[in-house]
Order: structure tokens, then sequence, then C-alpha cells
């Protein structure tokens, strides 16, 4: 489902997304986004919604049926908007690391000794331990991607040096949540399927920050998470449905065989769907002047296009601002990342930074945030270090605030 969209650049209004997003009212400066981010009043609305008026069990004949089907259909029809991908591809579950560990399961149904499985340590561990812990389970064989340690890049051949006719999956993220690192997804995907295996993508860092289109990545699965992009918190992974139709995951003997349904087990948050929708519709919206005879996901690349523009150009001022800061360590310097930094102060402990930011209004918190691969692998483990990342509704007096009380900070360390 490649839609392309090709149009001059269009100016990004953040004003007019943050008069969306009660929360900020609060005065607080949140460069916790890639943990979370702050939801919009249409999202909240229409889980408050969805939650007071008539719901049943799916189904045709009353109100209350009709509209829990109607909801579930039209999340499937935004998640597909979203990625590139077919309604009947889309899966939702209570989260990514849950629906991740699901599909590892049913995969590995077909896995045995002199089996490959393939995982990188740029990871979040979401994307790391299912993998691990069925490859161990069937005797498959665990082999690792590294990345450049001191830039914190993963290269194409970092995967495909790897790659034999043995490899069954390979998953891997769309940007690390720790370092922001992207690895070039299409090129990995080429290889990938060149060596008939199966791809799948990590996208819970990126789906939040750059267009995407599952097809154009080479994603078999691609898995997500709406909270991370103005939505409510659930997991959602898509696949083409003549590959899910090929698979069986452990069920209920009554639970239906259609797919995707039949990934889903018990009864879906219908609220939550209908959040997801929303979300979904305020992605689509962010930049003025669409064209109304545009579809939702051609208007979704283009307020991705100008979001993620929008947010290079403010992730440059964040980079000099901390650059320019005696005492800071930056962990990552790759080219294409997505707009986060990990730092520390020299003379201070990172728990203390992330402590003396939130006493003064300024969310940025410390850890390795599950990535512990990738803490381990540059040196850091599980204490780790700060983390601040750009959302939707970051601006330049955000980041000023930020860098003039890091300022401060390395000033006192002695």
């Amino acid at each position: 489902m490649n839609t392309p969209v090709t149009t001059t650049a269009l100016a990004y209004d953040v004003a007019r997304v943050r008069a969306l997003v009660p929360a900020l009212a609060d005065g607080v400066a949140y460069f916790d986004g890639p943990g979370g981010t702050q939801t919009p009043a249409f999202v909240a609305q229409a889980i408050a919604g969805a939650l007071t008026s008539g719901l049943s069990n799916r189904g045709r004949l009353t109100a209350a049926e009709q509209r829990a089907d109607d909801i579930t259909m039209a999340a499937r029809v935004a998640g597909a908007d979203l990625l590139g991908a077919e309604p009947g591809g889309v899966i939702f579950g209570r989260s990514m690391t849950d629906l991740t560990f699901d599909i590892a399961r049913t995969l590995a149904d077909h896995w045995g000794p002199g089996d490959e499985v393939i995982v990188s340590r740029l990871d979040h561990d979401a994307n790391v331990r299912p993998w691990v812990r069925y490859a161990d389970k069937t005797g498959a064989a665990v082999r690792w991607a590294a990345f450049d340690p001191g830039t914190g890049a993963l290269q194409v051949e970092d995967v495909a040096s790897l790659l034999s006719d043995r490899t069954r999956v390979v998953a891997l993220t769309g940007a690390s949540n720790l370092l922001g690192t992207r690895p070039d997804l299409a090129a990995i995907g080429a290889e990938v399927h060149r060596a008939g295996a199966l791809f799948y993508v990590d996208g819970v860092h990126l789906t939040a920050h750059a267009p995407v289109d599952i097809d154009a990545i080479g994603a078999d699965f691609y898995a997500c998470s709406p909270y991370k992009f103005l939505g409510p918190h659930l997991g959602m992974v898509v696949a083409s449905p003549a590959l899910l139709q090929t698979l069986h995951p452990d069920k209920l003997r009554p639970s239906t065989e259609q797919v995707p349904e039949r990934f889903e087990l018990g009864t879906l948050p219908y609220e939550m769907l209908a959040g997801v929708v929303a979300a979904v519709d305020v992605l689509a919206d962010m930049v003025p002047g669409q064209e109304a005879s545009m579809s939702r996901r051609e208007r979704v690349l283009r307020s991705m296009q100008a979001l993620e523009s929008y947010e290079d150009g403010l992730h440059a001022v964040l980079r000099a601002g901390l650059e320019s800061i005696p005492g800071i360590r930056l962990y990552a310097h790759a080219p294409h990342r997505t707009p986060t930094e990990l730092f520390s102060i020299t003379g201070w402990d990172s728990e203390d930074v992330y402590r003396r930011l939130a006493e003064r209004g300024i969310n940025a918190p410390s850890g390795s945030f599950y990535a512990i691969e990738a803490a381990d692998w540059i040196g850091l483990g599980e204490p780790g270090a700060v983390r601040v990342g750009l959302a939707p509704y970051s601006t330049a007096a955000d980041v000023d605030r930020l860098i003039s009380t890091l300022g401060d900070l390395a000033a006192d360390r002695d």
C-alpha cells in the first residue's frame, strides 16, 4: 500500500498542536515523550465517548454490539492508514511487548536445532527477550547484530553478515529508544528477504517521528504503541493478512479462526481502540491547509513529513545546546536519528540530574529505558543516563529552558 505524496514543504504549526493537549497547561517542559506522549483532549473525549455509550461484545444485532464492531473496524482502518498496511492485518493487544511474545511463540512452533534468530544490541528488550526466550526453548541459535558503541550506528552489514539459509527471523528496531539511531530498514529488509527470513521491526520509537510505510521498509511484521504517538496505552502489530493466515497462535477453543482476530486473546478494549482512531486523526491534521480531497493516509504522510522536518530543525538546536555545555557527555553520534539525546554530566549522578530537572518543571528521566543490551554495549549498564526526546508539542522555548538549566547544573558540579 505504497502511497507516495509529493508536496512542497508545509509549515508545522506547533502552537496549533499544543492547543490540543490539556496537560501542557501545567507549564512543564515534557522531554519524556520517548516513554509516552501527553494526550490530546480529542483522544480523551473519544475514549470517554465510547465508555459512556452502550457497548457489548462485537456483533451486528444490537446497537451496543454494532458500536463495538464499528469501533474495532475503524481502529483497524486507522492503523492501516498510519502505517501503509491493510486493515485486515492490524492486530491489537495489551502492549507491544505482549504481542511480540505472542508472535515469537507462534513462529517458534516451526523452529528447531539448526535454525537461527537474529536480534540486535541496539533494541529495547521487548524486541530481544521474546526471540531469545523462544530460541532457547526450541534449540534455535541466537545471533547478535552489534552496533558501533562510539556512534550508536548499526550498519546494513552488521546484520547482513549474520544471515544464512538457516535464519528464520531478524528482529530489529526502526529507531533506538535509547540513542535515537535509525538503521536503514529498507536495505536491511532486502537482505533479510534475500536470505528467505522474516523481518520483525519494532517501530515503537520510530512511528512517533517519521512517516512509515511497511512495504517500503520491507517489514513482515511492524510493531508499535499508540501511547507513544498521542494515543492510549495498548499495542499494535501489523502484517499482511496472507502471512497471518499461515500462522496459528495458541487460543481458546471457541475463539474465531478469522484473521486478525485469531491473534487477539480475549475481548478488545473498545474504548482504547476509539482512542487510536482519534490519535491517528490528530496526526493526520497536524498541518493546516490539507486538501479536502486527500485521503487520511495521504494526510498522515504529509503531516508526518512536516513533523519530521520540524523536529529535525529543533533537534539541531537541542544538540548544539548540549554540545555547548562543559562536562556533558553525549552517547549518540550517528547522523540519522530521531530527535533523541542521551547524556550524562561530569560530577553528577544521572538520577540526581533527573531529580533536579523535575524540580524545575522539566521532565527528562534517567535510566536504561529497557534497552539494557544497548546500555551495556556502550558501557552504561542499568544506571543508564539522562534521556531527552522531542515530541509533536515540543518548542524552542522548551529547549532553551532545558539548556539553561543544564548549564546551571554543569556549573555547580564542583
